[in-house]
């Protein structure tokens, strides 16, 4: 062979194959000669398969391709009636902003051309050109509490202050907000934070108190998280995924929880089992979970399973280009179809008798499938564990054994395409971690996924994240 590729070598093999069955069919080849070539051939195949699987670059289109540079998922009916790409956010302000507007009329007095005096002319239309800017104002309100002292006992008697002036200096719910939306939703370091907040009003805010803000915050959103959780469990179908996360130089896992309008965190030291059942939402719901088959969720029978469209996309890129496989493009090509059929149906799913006809389009191209990868050596004898197979092999198992949960977007309305709604959800937590590197402490990462939660659902449901966060700590969670 003048070159060693992916063509020349499957060529080449595929040229002495073709010369044996010539020879064997001629007679020239005995019995015992041929058993021992198609096993030796046979072993080949498989080496050749895995080997071409190392040899192959994994890249953007055929591994760990982020849901931002996927195609748009209109598998599912939208949340709204709306159908722009994004919910548009409520017009309601901040209740401690103040607008101030004014007009400025620029008159006539002569005629440009001729020197008419026009001052008692009346105006045709008026032209207007707007500015807007902002000024940052501070604002300081003092309350002193009287001290009286009784003529009758002597004794001192003071004035009683509201519940919210708890000390001889406190901060507002609009500073507050403020300091949490930059330190929280838009991943600005604490030290950034305090100048920008020093230039603003004159004033350091302590890295403590910031971090006392957050905590607060944490407290003060248990019930919703509660609340959230309860319509979670509700739910037809919801995403779920996981991602890594570095608290105190460990590496814990964020689990997202996405359904609706609903978008819910969880951190655990574990990704597995352990950590599901510990954070117990899926151990108690009913619905279909759409995921990227992480093992740990198909043990979850009483649950339906949806598995992730982009995933075994990718997949199947990786399989064609590295072994070429017909059976891995005819699917490739048959999901993405599907897809775009569902995508154009008013239903969002297919009627009985083009699922049915999917189903057998599906089964004949795995069928064609394991015609064409080369067969799986028996287990020898006494050998323990798993016989290694190829990435190939592996996923035409996995495409075989859940057929139901790979074309169920097809058959239910409210099951999307892809499970990038969580892989969205959990994408502004890896850039939290790359401007901190990491969490100091357990409580504080805990703090960051509650209040990111209650962040990205109220922006979901069109509330701007700042305002949402004032009406938190005012106490105002579940507005209309």
């Amino acid at each position: 062979m003048a070159t060693i590729d992916k063509t020349s070598v499957r060529a080449e093999i595929d040229k002495i194959k073709a010369e044996f069955d010539t020879l064997q069919k001629a007679g020239k080849i005995s019995a015992e000669a041929t058993a021992i070539m198609n096993s030796m051939f046979l072993i080949l195949n498989l080496i050749l398969s895995i080997f071409l699987e190392k040899k192959t670059t994994k890249n953007n289109r055929n591994s760990s391709l982020p849901s931002s540079q996927s195609n748009k998922d209109d598998s599912v009916p939208p949340e709204s009636g709306r159908k722009n790409k994004r919910k548009l956010e409520t017009n309601s302000t901040a209740n401690n902003m103040r607008s101030k507007e004014s007009v400025t009329l620029i008159q006539v007095y002569s005629c440009d051309t001729c020197g008419e005096d026009l001052q008692q002319v009346p105006p045709e239309s008026h032209e207007r050109r707007t500015q807007i800017d902002i000024i940052f104002e501070k604002v300081v309100d003092h309350m002193d509490a009287e001290i009286k002292k009784c003529p009758s006992c002597d004794r001192f008697t003071k004035g009683s202050f509201p519940v919210d002036r708890y000390g001889p200096l406190q901060y507002g719910n609009g500073l507050k907000a403020f300091v949490i939306n930059l330190a929280t939703c838009h991943m600005v370091a604490l030290s950034r934070v305090q100048k920008l907040v020093n230039s603003m009003i004159g004033k350091a805010i302590a890295e403590a108190s910031i971090l006392k803000f957050i905590r607060n915050l944490y407290l003060v959103l248990d019930d919703w998280e509660q609340s959230a959780t309860r319509q979670l469990l509700q739910s037809s179908a919801m995403n779920v995924d996981e991602t890594s996360l570095r608290v105190d130089k460990k590496n814990y896992w964020i689990h997202v929880y996405s359904a609706g309008e609903i978008t819910l965190k969880c951190l655990h030291r574990k990704r597995g089992k352990e950590a599901i059942e510990a954070i117990n939402i899926i151990p108690r719901y009913k619905g279909v979970i759409i995921h990227d088959c992480w093992a740990s969720y198909l043990t979850y029978e009483h649950c339906r399973h949806g598995l992730c469209g982009s995933h075994l996309l990718r997949e199947l890129q990786f399989v064609v280009e590295s072994n070429n496989y017909c059976w891995a493009r005819h699917m490739a090509r048959l999901l993405k179809r599907a897809c775009r059929i569902v995508s154009a149906q008013e239903k969002k799913k297919l009627d009985k008798k083009s699922f049915q006809r999917l189903q057998r389009i599906y089964r004949n191209i795995l069928n064609r499938g394991e015609k064409e990868l080369p067969k799986i050596l028996p287990k020898p004898v006494g050998k323990r564990g798993k016989l290694a197979k190829s990435d190939a092999h592996n996923l035409w198992e996995r495409l075989k054994e859940y057929e139901s949960a790979v074309l169920l977007f097809a058959s239910e309305t409210y099951v999307p395409f892809t499970n990038n709604r969580a892989e969205r959800d959990l994408r502004m937590a890896k850039v939290k971690q790359k401007v901190s590197g990491c969490f100091r402490t357990l409580d504080y990462a805990q703090a960051y996924c509650r209040i990111s939660s209650y962040v990205q659902t109220m922006s979901n449901k069109g509330h701007n994240p700042l305002i949402a966060i004032q009406m938190a700590l005012a106490g105002n969670i579940y507005p209309d």
